[in-house]
């Protein structure tokens, strides 16, 4: 099953977090560059994509120097460890333990039950 199946907004959380770390490739930027006037039209926002995903999700201030010294600790613990995990697998574990409601509502919608759990 593809990520994003039902989940828009997952496309722009895992690109905006991509970003903040520094990881997100000149190809995804472009894309996103050029979807940033469709997302100010449905979302009846003006700004960068990063700024409307920052509105809709109320993040606070710090948020991405809070995520840069997380991808900084995963990737010394995955060295610690002799693993090599790459940026995808740090956005997908960040959303699914601090954004699950992301996920509940896709499923909500798909019939399956919510999990209301919180990491």
């Amino acid at each position: 099953m593809d990520r994003y199946q039902g989940k828009p907004f997952l496309r722009l959380l895992d690109s905006y977090l991509l970003d903040v770390i520094g990881q997100l490739g000149a190809p995804q930027q472009q894309v996103m560059l050029e979807v940033q006037p469709t997302l100010a039209r449905t979302f009846n926002f003006n700004g960068s994509w990063q700024e409307l995903v920052v509105k809709q999700l109320e993040l606070p201030v710090d948020f991405p120097d809070s995520v840069r010294v997380m991808w900084a600790g995963y990737q010394a613990h995955a060295k610690k460890q002799g693993l090599s995990l790459g940026p995808n697998e740090f956005v997908e574990q960040f959303v699914a333990d601090n954004f699950p409601s992301i996920f509940d509502e896709a499923d909500a919608q798909q019939g399956a039950p919510a999990n209301s759990s919180k990491a």
